[in-house]
């Protein structure tokens, strides 16, 4: 039998656990909002778990978005980027109801979007359709977890 090539996959939107369901299936680790916020909780740095940005956050956003932008917008981008830094590839599910996980904030969604595309790593955007449409879709994106085993695979061979 063939060993698995895991891959760190960025699951978009972040806290979608059905995504993240998906992408272990295909073998591979999802990056998930839970895991990178469950690490903030833990921090000693973090006095109120609620108020889980920190300076650092802030610090990383501004790598990426201006000063002027609002404070909602450089929290997001600061707790998202670690995500999308370690990432190896990358699922965006475009038109997702709100079962599927939200960003809660329109512009940092097309701007994290944005960024996932500037990053240059393997990237499957996937429009939710819903009902019959729901079977494609997973089929969709467990081919794109399949590609990117033997891609990897074929990389590693290669080096």
């Amino acid at each position: 039998m063939e060993r698995m090539i895991k891959m760190k996959v960025l699951v978009y939107p972040p806290n979608s656990l059905i995504l993240a369901d998906l992408v272990e299936r295909g073998g591979h680790e999802p990056v998930v909002l839970m895991k990178e916020v469950g690490e903030h909780v833990r921090d000693a740095e973090i006095d109120a778990p609620p108020m889980n940005i920190t300076e650092e956050d802030l610090k990383r956003a501004l790598r990426y978005v201006s000063v002027e932008e609002p404070a909602g917008l450089k929290g997001r981008v600061g707790l998202l980027t670690p995500m999308l830094e370690k990432s190896e590839a990358a699922i965006i599910l475009a038109d997702a109801p709100p079962t599927f996980g939200c960003m809660g904030c329109a512009v940092a969604d097309e701007f994290f979007k944005f960024l996932i595309r500037k990053q240059g790593i393997p990237t499957l955007e996937v429009k939710y359709e819903g009902g019959e449409q729901m079977e494609a879709m997973v089929s969709a994106i467990m081919g794109f977890l399949e590609r990117l085993s033997k891609e990897k695979k074929k990389g590693e061979k290669e080096a």
